[in-house]
């Protein structure tokens, strides 16, 4: 008989609604037009999805003058593009789509209106993310990125100066508020976005992990090396008090035997990690050990995103 282990699911995890769209238009775009659709950048940062849409016929390019075919359709990923890039496109005579989290475009739209007042912005977020250069690219004015809380300090503003500032979708809540407070601690004069820029989704995934971490002795976050949602997680996972908080990237090469010692583990899955992959590392863990699931108690994501009409497969 294999040895007893609890499974805490957090929940909500996996797929947000930003990351459901920008799949959907992929492949509809595939439905509508034929293989091949480039896509500029990793449409999200999930291997096992980027995988998948290669099979189904997307070709994922960095810059679009590797595009050898100009007559077909490009979509830009979900993090973001610099206004460039729509501009290089239509250059190119190229059909392109824009699958940019509306959440993200949504700060795009708030660093135009604090241009249009001529506030300075900070950018709270993660050097060279692609959410990071897109945002910084939405404006030809200079755009202050902090990292971490030491920075504030070195800004080159006066201390009644109006400034504004927004920050990445995808940061840890924590973190951000410690940035913001630090801020507000130097600046006397600051505009803050109308709504949160974290998105909802990362928020609410955050706080799940909180719940369940302080009793797991291995906390397990699904998700890609590259995805600051997947990265925060592991980091919540270990503030909140699970020092085994590891992610998994690739389920494959993930030994069960790991947890011959522990007794409670917690699962969660990032937004831009499908759910399949949980059921796929249940499977494996079951292999080795009985699995007693709990499933977090949560209120269920009711947020979703149309896509383009134009992208709707003609019928």
């Amino acid at each position: 008989m294999n040895k007893k282990l609890d499974v805490y699911l957090a929940g909500p995890r996996g797929f947000c609604a930003g990351v459901e769209r920008a799949i959907l238009m992929v492949q509809e775009a595939i439905k509508k037009y034929g293989a091949p659709v480039y896509v500029r950048h990793e449409i999200v940062h999930n291997k096992y999805v980027v995988d998948n849409l290669k099979e189904e016929g997307a070709v994922f390019i960095e810059e679009l003058s590797e595009i050898d075919q100009l007559d077909r359709p490009v979509i830009f990923s979900a993090h973001g593009v610099p206004k460039s890039v729509p501009e290089e496109a239509a250059n190119m005579n190229l059909l392109y789509y824009d699958a940019t989290c509306p959440l993200v475009s949504k700060i795009h739209r708030e660093v135009e209106n604090f241009e249009r007042k001529n506030l300075p912005v900070i950018l709270i977020g993660h050097r060279n993310h692609p959410e990071v250069i897109g945002t910084m690219g939405q404006t030809s004015k200079d755009i202050y990125l902090v990292e971490k809380k030491e920075d504030v300090k070195e800004l080159p503003f006066e201390k009644n100066q109006q400034i504004a500032y927004v920050t990445q979708t995808t940061l840890s809540v924590d973190d951000t508020k410690d940035i913001i407070d630090e801020i507000k601690l130097h600046f006397k004069n600051v505009v803050e976005p109308k709504k949160k820029d974290i998105c909802y989704a990362t928020t609410n995934r955050q706080e799940a992990v909180k719940d369940i971490a302080a009793f797991s002795d291995f906390f397990f976050v699904i998700g890609s090396k590259n995805s600051s949602n997947s990265l925060r997680l592991v980091e919540v996972a270990k503030n909140y008090g699970s020092s085994n908080a590891i992610l998994i990237d690739d389920i494959d090469t993930f030994d069960p035997m790991v947890l011959i010692n522990a007794s409670k583990i917690g699962i969660t899955a990032s937004a831009s990690s499908p759910e399949v992959l949980v059921s796929k590392l249940l499977q494996k863990i079951g292999e080795k050990f009985d699995l007693n699931i709990i499933e977090s108690e949560y209120e269920k994501e009711n947020t979703h995103f149309k896509i383009p009409q134009k992208l709707k497969e003609a019928i």
